[in-house]
């Protein structure tokens, strides 16, 4: 399987950063072994001392698909979850500075915490709202309605260049609110109220 990631895909947190509005979707990817469950603790890496929360809703691929198109996008998942996209944001701070890859800031060991996945039945994933919580305070509270682009439009645009494969896990991109961890913070993720995981940075 693969981990693939959507950056920019809220305008309020593109402005938070100071970053450009894309045209097209900012894709890149984390390796298998990013991916943090059962509410497992983080571990903050020695090589970072930025370590920044993400929190994203996410799409879980159940078939194989290539350039598929957006009206039949639905039919390449049938489960989701909530994720946090852990950024070591003074490593990718001196990546974009060099004109670099950042794959290192986003893909360590561990900077893809996930949710147990559900059926997406009875979500609309057009307005759908989901929240993270850092130490009993909510610091992320959106809604996809916010997406610039939605989770259908991602997955056709992302087939175009990646064959999806079963097991696939999209993440579809964080609103406003980013902020840095440190050791000893709890997070607790909830979508649509439903508490989705809940563990503690080490």
């Amino acid at each position: 399987m693969k981990i693939i990631c959507i950056g920019r895909n809220y305008a309020d947190h593109i402005t938070e950063l100071g970053n450009e509005r894309p045209e097209t979707p900012v894709i890149f990817m984390k390796p298998d072994t990013a991916i943090l469950r059962n509410n497992d603790a983080f571990y903050y890496p020695d090589f970072s001392k930025d370590i920044h929360y993400e929190c994203e809703l996410l799409i879980r691929i159940n078939k194989e698909g290539k350039s598929v198109e957006p009206r039949f996008a639905h039919k390449y998942y049938d489960q989701i979850g909530l994720g946090i996209d852990f950024t070591a944001r003074d490593l990718q701070a001196k990546a974009k500075e060099k004109g670099l890859p950042w794959e290192m800031a986003k893909g360590f060991n561990g900077s893809a915490p996930t949710s147990p996945f559900i059926s997406k039945e009875g979500f609309d994933l057009t307005n759908t709202h989901f929240q993270l919580e850092l130490n009993g305070e909510v610091v992320q509270d959106t809604n996809t309605s916010l997406m610039l682009w939605p989770v259908d439009e991602l997955i056709a645009y992302v087939s175009k260049y990646f064959t999806l494969k079963k097991g696939d896990i999209l993440f579809t991109g964080t609103p406003k609110g980013v902020g840095p961890v440190k050791i000893g913070d709890r997070l607790v993720g909830k979508l649509a109220g439903r508490q989705m995981f809940d563990f503690e940075v080490r």
